[in-house]
Parts: structure tokens; sequence; C-alpha cells
């Protein structure tokens, strides 16, 4: 964020005025009486509790906002996070903060006679809102109708933000005023320099390390089943429960757990020493140190085990008791580190009471319930939910909000309010003369200036639920971790030999760094060992989790088509790549079949409809040929119905450019040669109509209008119809011509070799001049229906165009519905059902009369002059 950003938004929210001397007294320090300074916008807090010491929290209550345009050339809209959704998580974490300040005012012993108040802000989980909470939160609250500058309300420390990102933006801001921020989720690594971020300070747990370590060590070597030994002390006890909270995120599963007492006894020893012996698990994690760990391993050894690789904790993995020749055949191999981690006992019963019926008037209450039970405690037309009491109880499937069981975050945000109240405590108790500031004076309890906290925040040691939280120099502590591997010395003594570190400054999954080729394995092995619950899956399957059973205990599926697995263990199947399926064991990918419209069933089908259509046509034409000099064939212009003849011909063969494997060539022959004969034979099928209104209408007196529609004319009309589809198809061609291709998204094991139209427009525009000049011939003829006669083709036109653009209508959601070879398909069928139509209903009538009713084949009956 630059500076220019940081300065614009400070005047979207209000206008300072402030002095060098004025910057270190925030707090207490008023502005002269001739300047007055006011908010030029409000941005509420979620939640606001007074008290003695303020201190602020920024949470990204809600995500996905949309930001304005912020171009610095007019004053900015107001950004609204209350309109996306609310994020259960962070509201967790808020109400954390709540709880911790509530236990706090009410503990007798820390801040006696003081209060904490606290002002929640929420920062939409964007470095820009995030920003502009803190700058809220520096302005005050109420000062709508008040100088700003005289009731600012600083706070002593803020606790945010929730990413890095957003921390680094609000770091820089808060440093000027040199308040203390504390992060309870941000772990880049350039927050530690305190160059750039002097008053930066994140909560660490010190013993969280320890169990991560050991799970990330589980992890990474594979080792899915353990079994869990310790001491029946607090040491093992928190960090046996650390550990099964770190591995509820993992596949590690853990088969047994069993506790060493204090007061061993054998027989006890003995049923755990045969609990092991009978589990599958050949990884054993052990949190115990040595006094119980001794009469243990005495009885264990008796029972001649070797084959146990063991886990050990930092208490036992150093202890050189247990260094001895003896015990390596037996504990040799071990590896191991550990730590603890901490719990909030009353978060679950605070959650229960945040409900709008308590926090009517909260707008952030009423969302929580929208976000978990898709109602609104108090409907309105904004909403438009169902209502809702506003009591429902908040159950464990709220799993978002609800989720107490391993706090992480939320307990880091309750350890760092607890780090600022001891912070707090410690400088109120300041001895006059004994103070660490100047001239050894201590701050005064009316006017505690932040710096001042930050002071103590600094050398800030507490116990915490068992844990210790302090902060080193730079405002976070950063352990490191040997990795200790127990491998046989010279002498056949146990050596402590360091394989390895955890570093818990790297980032997730980097944190181990280890020479597997430096690793002995029990029973002397040099391979690492194999501790599962289920056996191996082999090539062709994956694991899928048993119901209701640990996740490390599954069984082994096939792999869905199209996905193979060719290692065993496959957690997921691999997809083959676009041109390959699976073969029927899933180990292998096999090249696709290859289909289109062959000369198979239903490209014979196609080709024998094409031929017998063209040999329909071509009998036809044989027929008015040797008839043409007959009433019939002349009265309806034997010229046109040649030319038709010609072109249904066409159309009927170029169906058979659909048939076999798409090329360059024909598929841009396919539909240019279909759309330019088609044109063809409408175009003459336009120009008889044409004549055949003509005719009838030149008989009429005054009306010379076959002069106009000579063959000459006729011949024009067809040509430039026909003309404006070449133009089309050519401009299709040069543009953006039709091209073979691969379609492989209709059936997943099949490539199907198909033409693409290239461009839609053009096809379209090739479709839609056929129908407007079908549509023209229709009305034409349709007009021309009733005119006198026996033989009025104007009644047969309009049938064969009705047929024609019924069967091209059908096409249009056949062929779009259709792919590869059946678009083909369809469209020859859509060809030969059209130009069977218009050969049937044009011809058939003629060639009817011309080969069994040749009386009827006179001029003066088909004009209705035959005398009765």
């Amino acid at each position: 964020m630059t500076s220019l950003a940081i300065f614009s938004l400070l005047c979207s929210i209000s206008v300072l005025t402030l002095t060098d001397s004025s910057l270190s007294s925030i707090t207490t320090a008023a502005p002269p009486a001739a300047s007055k300074c006011t908010l030029l916008n409000s941005f509420q807090p979620g939640f606001v509790v007074q008290g003695d010491y303020v201190i602020g929290g920024i949470f990204p209550l809600h995500f996905n906002l949309k930001m304005p345009d912020l171009n610095s050339t007019y004053r900015p809209p107001p950004i609204n996070c209350n309109g996306h959704r609310l994020y259960p998580r962070a509201f967790r974490w808020a109400q954390t903060m709540r709880l911790a300040v509530e236990e706090i005012n009410q503990n007798p012993v820390l801040l006696p006679n003081h209060t904490l108040g606290y002002k929640i802000f929420d920062s939409c989980g964007y470095p820009l809102t995030g920003q502009r909470a803190v700058l809220s939160m520096l302005n005050g609250v109420n000062e709508e109708n008040s100088s700003m500058c005289t009731n600012a309300s600083s706070p002593l420390a803020v606790i945010g933000a929730s990413g890095s990102a957003q921390s680094i933006v609000l770091s820089r801001i808060l440093q000027p005023f040199r308040i203390p921020m504390i992060s309870y989720f941000s772990s880049c690594a350039c927050l530690s320099d305190r160059q750039k971020h002097p008053t930066f300070f994140r909560v660490i747990p010190s013993d969280d390390y320890q169990v991560k370590a050991i799970a990330r060590l589980l992890v990474h070597f594979n080792w899915t089943w353990v079994g869990l030994l310790r001491g029946g002390h607090d040491y093992g006890r928190f960090a046996a429960k650390g550990l099964l909270r770190e591995l509820q995120e993992t596949k590690v599963c853990v088969a047994y757990q069993e506790i060493i007492p204090l007061l061993y006894n054998r027989q006890t020893g003995l049923r755990i020493i045969k609990v092991m012996r009978s589990s599958t698990a050949k990884v054993v994690v052990v949190f115990a140190g040595q006094g119980e760990m001794t009469p243990f391993l005495r009885d264990y050894m008796t029972q001649n085990i070797s084959e146990i690789q063991w886990v050990a904790s930092e208490a036992l993995v150093t202890a050189s008791v247990f260094s001895g020749r003896e015990y390596y055949p037996y504990l040799g191999g071990t590896i191991g580190f550990g730590i603890r981690k901490g719990h909030i006992s009353r978060l679950g019963d605070f959650l229960q009471t945040v409900n709008p019926k308590r926090y009517p008037d909260n707008v952030l209450v009423h969302e929580l319930w929208e976000s978990l039970y898709g109602c609104s405690p108090f409907p309105s037309s904004v909403t438009q939910m169902p209502p809702c009491s506003g009591q429902e109880s908040l159950l464990e499937q709220h799993s978002a909000y609800m989720n107490t069981s391993s706090p992480r975050v939320a307990y880091n945000v309750y350890k760092a309010v607890y780090a600022i109240a001891h912070s707090l405590h410690n400088l109120l108790l300041c001895q006059p003369g004994r103070g660490p500031f100047q001239n050894n004076s201590c701050a005064q309890s009316n006017n505690i200036h932040p710096w001042q906290l930050q002071h103590y925040l600094q050398q800030v040691n507490i116990q915490f639920a068992g844990e210790e939280v302090d902060f080193d120099a730079k405002g976070n502590s950063v352990p490191y971790y040997d990795i200790i591997n127990w491998q046989r010395g010279p002498a056949g003594n146990i050596e402590f030999v360091n394989v390895g570190l955890f570093d818990g400054t790297k980032a997730v999954g980097e944190e181990l760094l280890i020479q597997e080729d430096r690793i002995m394995w029990a029973g002397h092995q040099s391979e690492v060992p194999v501790s599962v619950c289920s056996a191996s899956c082999l090539p062709g399957f994956r694991k899928a989790i048993r119901r209701g059973e640990p996740i490390c205990c599954f069984d082994c599926v096939p792999c869905d088509s199209g996905k193979i697995s060719n290692q065993t263990n496959s957690v997921d199947c691999t997809i083959c790549p676009e041109d390959f399926w699976s073969n029927n064991d899933r180990t292998a990918c096999i090249s696709k079949k290859v289909e289109y419209l062959t000369f198979d069933s239903l490209g014979i089908a196609l080709t024998v409809m094409s031929v017998v259509g063209a040999c329909f046509t071509l009998a036809v034409c044989g027929v008015f040929f040797c008839h043409r000099h007959t009433a019939i064939v002349r009265v309806n212009n034997s010229e046109l119905s040649f030319f038709i003849l010609f072109a249904l011909t066409l159309c009927f063969l170029c169906c058979l450019l659909f048939i076999g494997k798409p090329t360059y060539w024909s598929c841009m022959l396919r539909h240019t040669a279909f759309s330019i004969t088609f044109s063809l034979c409408i175009s003459c099928i336009l120009g008889k109509t044409l004549v055949v209104l003509a005719a009838f209408t030149a008989t009429r007196p005054g009306h010379n209008i076959m002069k106009w529609l000579g063959p000459k004319q006729q011949r024009t009309i067809i040509s430039s119809c026909t003309l404006v589809q070449v133009v089309i198809c050519a401009a299709w061609l040069i543009d953006v011509p039709p091209f073979p291709s691969r379609n492989t998204q209709y059936e997943h094991s099949k490539i199907i070799l198909e033409c693409s139209v290239g461009s839609s427009l053009a096809f379209w525009c090739v479709l839609g001049y056929i129908g407007l000049q079908a549509c023209l011939c229709f009305v034409l003829a349709f007009l021309a229906r009733r005119l006198p006669g026996n033989f009025n083709e104007a009644k047969f036109i309009t049938f064969s165009m009705l047929i024609f653009c019924a069967v091209w209508i059908a096409f249009i959601p056949a062929y779009i519905s259709s792919p590869g070879n059946y678009a083909d398909a369809v469209e020859s069928f859509a060809i030969l059902a059209s130009s069977f139509g218009l050969l049937f209903c044009l011809f058939a009538p003629k060639s009817y009369i011309i080969l069994l009713k040749p009386e009827k084949n006179t001029k003066q009956h088909l004009m209705g002059k035959e005398k009765k």
C-alpha cells in the first residue's frame, strides 16, 4: 500500500490537524481552539464496550467485498461490508476476544479496580477496508456532532489482523502513533522486521511446535496408523491431547492410546505391551519421561519385541539413561521431538449466549443467524428470508461458528487479550521512582500512552493454561528442534545422531528438513518402516475411507472410467490425457476410439436414400424430357422444371459429402455445396411461382406483366438469387471456413471427428437466406393458390414450401442438440427429407398425369376450358 493510497483514504474518512508534538500524545492532546476537525464519513464498529482502558479488535467478519473505484477525481462512495456474506469463523474469533475481556473484568486479581473496554471493527478481509477500520478506530466512535480531535479515544493496543497483507498495512498506520498490535493469524516472516514494524507482535504458543513437528513427521513418512503411549501426568496428558488435535487435519489415525501410570505396576505394563504386540500399528508415539519409562522398558525388553518404531518426545529423546548397549535391540532407530497445546473452557458456553434476542440492535448477530439458519429474526423486504425466533440452539453442525473443540486462531486471540491485560496490570503496579521511563518515572494510570504499554508488553511473561506466553526482541517466538535418531555407536551403545531439524518459521509443509539417508530405523533397517491400517491398494485402485472409521482405514475402490492409477496406495486416480482413455484394468491410458459418420448402418442408409433420391430425380427428368412437347411440361415452363430437377439431383448427392472422415476440403464443401444447390433450387421455384402468378394475372384486361417475366428475366432472377448465396459462402470460406475438429466432450471415451462450422454467424446466415427464399416462395404461392385452372401449380408449390419449412424448423433444435456424427446425420436427413418433399410435391402430380392420365395432358384441360 503506497503512502498516496493511505493518504487518500485518510481524506475519505476524516480531516486531521496534527502537529509533531501532538502525534506522541494523540490520546490527550487537543487541537488549537481556532481549528476544528470533523469526520467526513462514519464507519461504526461491530461491538463496543466502554472501559477504563480500551483495546481494539479487527476481524474479517465479511468477505467478497466489492471495492469502489478510487481514481482520486471525486469523493469515493462508502464501502459496504454488511452487504456481503458473514464469515462465522471470524465472528467466533471476535466473540473470543469479548469473552477474554469479560473474564478479565470479572477477575478480582487481574487489573483490580479497572476495566477493559473494546472496539471491534470489520476488516472485510481486505487491506483497504482494514485500513479504514483502524483509522476509524483511531478517530473514535461518536464524533458526528462534535470535534473529533477533542473526543478521539485511541486504543492502547490493537488485536489484528487476520492476514499478513492486512497486518502490514495496519502496522504501518499504527506505527506513527506507537500503538502496539498483536496479530492472531499473520505468519509472514517480514513482519518480524523491527525497522519496518516496530510495534508489531504475534502470539505463538510455545508448546504448539512440538506436536506440530510430530504430526508433520508422521505425515512425511506416511505412517497413517500409530499407537500413542503417554505418562499419567499433565505433560503426557496435554501433549497427547495436542497431538490428537493436530492429527485431526491429517490422514494419520491413532490405533490405541495407553497410559503408563505414575505408580507403575507390572500387570498394567504387561497389558499395554500386549496391546502393542497385537496391534497392526508398528509406530508408537510416546510422551513420557525417563522416570516412568524405565520400569516399563524393563518389562518390554523381557517380551523380546524389536519391530516397534518409537517416536519420542523431547522428554525422552535425549535421555542418556537409555543409551546403554542393552537397549539398542529394542530402542534402536528411535526418532523424535514434542510440545503441548491449550484450551478455552468457556468459549462454547459463551458462544451460545450470542443470539438476536440478546442483541436485537446488532446487525452482525442478525447476519450470523441468516448465515447459520437461512432465516432472519427480523424479516424485511431487503433480506427476503423466512422468519425465525432468534432463539434457535447453536448446534455442533454449525462447525464454522461452534467449533470450540480445538481452537487455533480463536485461542491465539484469547491469549493476545490476556497478554495485553497482564502487561497493563504490570504497568499499573509500577512503583514511583522505580519506573522504566525517563527519570525512573511510571506511567500515569489516567494517562497511559500506547508506547508505555508496549514496553511492558515486550517484557510480559505469563503462564497461560500450562503454557508460557512471551515475546522475543522481534515480537514473536521462533523455535527450532533437532531431529534425533538413536543409532548404534562403535561400542554397541546408543548414540543420539542429529538427522535434521524442524524450523517453525518455514511455510506449512516446508518445516521438516530431514536427511533420510542418515537415518537408521528399528531393527537396524535402512528402509522406512510401514505402519498402515489397511493393506496397500494395487494399481488401478484408489483409497476410499470407510464410513465411521478413521480416515487411514480404507477400502480399495477401482478407478472411475477415464482415470488410472499406476502406483500403489494412490489417494486419487489420475485423469487420462484428452486423446486417451483408461483400459479395463484402469492401470494405463490407451488411445480413444475415433468415430465419425462412416459407411456403416447409418451411413449406408443415408447413402441409399441419397442415391435413390438422385435416381428418382433423374427418372422424372427423363420422363419430362421424353414428354417435353406435351402441354403439362410446356405450360409449367419446362426450362425451370429442368433447372429444379438438376438442383434436386445435386441436393441428393451432396449428402454423400457428410459421410466419411472429415477433411479440410470435405468440411468446406459440405455446407457450401448444400447451401448453393438448395438456393438454386428455391430460386428456380421462386421464378416458377412468379411465372404462375404472372401468367394468370396477365389474362386480365390491361395487364401485360408477362413481358417482364420472359425467359431471360427468369434466368436473371434465378442467377441473382443464387449469386447472393454464392457471395455469402465465398465470404464464409475466406474469413473463417469450416474445418475438421475433434469432439472429446460429448462421450469422454471416444473422439468424435466432426466439421466445425468455423463461423456460426455465416452458417446461420446461409440457412437464414434459404429460409428467406422459401418463405417468399410460400407467400407468393399462397397468394396464387385460388387462381383458376385445373392445374394451378401454385397449390403444389405452397404445399412443398410448407413441408420444406417444417423440415428445417424441426432441424434447428435437433441439430443443436446432436453431437458429432449425429449432427451430420441430422443435417443429411433434413436435406434428404426436404429434397424428397420438393420432388414429390412438385413433380408427382405432373408425372401422374403424363404417365397415367395422358387424356388430361391437354392445354384445354389444364386451363379449365374443356367442353362439358
